[in-house]
């Protein structure tokens, strides 16, 4: 999908999704999962990847264990506890996702107000930010999954319409709010706000997953603001 189509509200602001789009930890779930999976003689595929992908983490673990035939063995909250253990060390070396950096200092440097919304905890959002405290610094609130009005993790739309209230002046209008979202419970959940998104899905997940979202890009580096109406980037992409 490539230029955003229909007439529709200007963009004010941007709420950006944080792991597989700002910092680059999906990796870390699906190898912690794999190794997991490999005691039971089972796989871990991607289309158990993507409907796991933006849920709260308990939500998670319950999709986990009945999709790959294990809840007998294991469950949700014993693959949690033993996930976290292996997790812990891993996300503390998240690396940004490309473009990344560029794009948050040029919205922030214009005056486009943006936020995060994650259905990522506390512990784990601090975690895998302590090397980013810079381009963290640059948003002007975080909506975490373990907020209290966070009542049901992504497709719901609580966690977008939190960060929208929390805006300067908010609640800002859904129509006026631009979201990046790498998942497809992410992109379903900034819709059901009323919200436009930009999807940058991990190459392997299956295209149909596509289809909700305004634009599709396989890479922030791909984003061009003007076909959005935001700022234009003042360099040449470097």
């Amino acid at each position: 999908m490539g230029n955003p189509s229909g007439v529709r509200k200007p963009i004010t602001h941007v709420v950006f999704d944080m792991d597989g789009l700002l910092l680059d930890t999906e990796k870390f779930y699906t190898e912690v999962q794999e190794i997991i999976l490999a005691r039971y003689n089972k796989t871990f595929d991607w289309s158990l990847k993507a409907k796991m992908m933006g849920m709260k983490a308990i939500e998670a673990a319950k999709v986990f264990v009945e999709a790959t035939g294990i809840s007998d063995s294991l469950t949700p909250e014993q693959f949690l506890v033993e996930r976290e253990a292996m997790l812990q060390s891993l996300f503390p070396t998240s690396e940004l996702m490309p473009g990344v950096s560029r794009l948050l200092k040029h919205l922030h440097a214009k005056g486009v107000p943006i936020a995060v919304a994650t259905g990522s905890h506390r512990r784990h959002f601090e975690l895998k930010t302590q090397r980013h405290g810079e381009m963290f610094s640059l948003m002007h609130h975080v909506v975490l999954g373990d907020d209290p009005e966070v009542k049901q993790g992504k497709p719901s739309p609580d966690v977008f319409l939190a960060a929208a209230k929390r805006f300067e002046g908010g609640p800002v209008d859904p129509s006026n709010i631009l979201v990046f979202e790498d998942a497809p419970s992410g992109v379903l959940a900034a819709k059901n706000a009323g919200m436009s998104v930009v999807m940058v899905p991990d190459p392997r997940l299956d295209k149909s997953f596509h289809d909700a979202a305004d634009q599709v890009l396989k890479s922030l580096l791909d984003f061009n603001p003007s076909e959005w109406a935001l700022p234009p980037f003042e360099d040449n992409g470097s």
